[in-house]
């Protein structure tokens, strides 16, 4: 499956993106955690790099996720990184079907770490340990989504 294929809209399988599941943006970030405190604080360091960020708790943001194709997802993980484990096979779902490494995913973690090192998801691309302040977030957001 390639860009121009999810771009006409042609249904390549049930988990590609159509156009009411288009292409990541890479304009949108989706901060997801039970703490509507750490998502707006999340989203408010995101917002200085020019992004517009949606927030949702994890329960809600799997049918988020279906509309709105974000270019980066932001997951709290919680105490012990597990809080948001429910979304990471619908996010390599829609990697598999973008053909690309989109949505980005940062978690949030308790512990500093790797992706490999805290044995988590290959879903998850970086780690930022909390506490969450502008100087270890925003730094890692850009170049997530220059990267891209």
């Amino acid at each position: 499956m390639n860009r121009n294929d999810l771009a006409s809209g042609q249904d390549l399988d049930a988990n590609a993106r159509t156009p009411d599941r288009p292409i990541a943006d890479l304009a949108k970030v989706l901060v997801v955690g039970r703490s509507q405190i750490n998502r707006v604080v999340v989203a408010k360091i995101v917002e200085r790099s020019g992004l517009k960020t949606i927030s949702e708790s994890p329960d809600t943001a799997m049918a988020m996720l279906r509309k709105m194709a974000p270019g980066t997802i932001i997951l709290d993980g919680g105490s012990d990184n597990k809080d948001c484990d429910a979304l990471m096979a619908p996010i390599m779902s829609l990697r598999q079907a973008s053909g690309t490494n989109l949505p980005s995913v940062i978690l949030l973690s308790n512990r500093p770490g790797t992706p490999e090192s805290l044995s988590l998801s290959s879903a998850v691309d970086i780690v930022v340990a909390k506490p969450i302040t502008p100087e270890r977030l925003q730094p890692v957001v850009d170049k997530l989504v220059g990267r891209a």
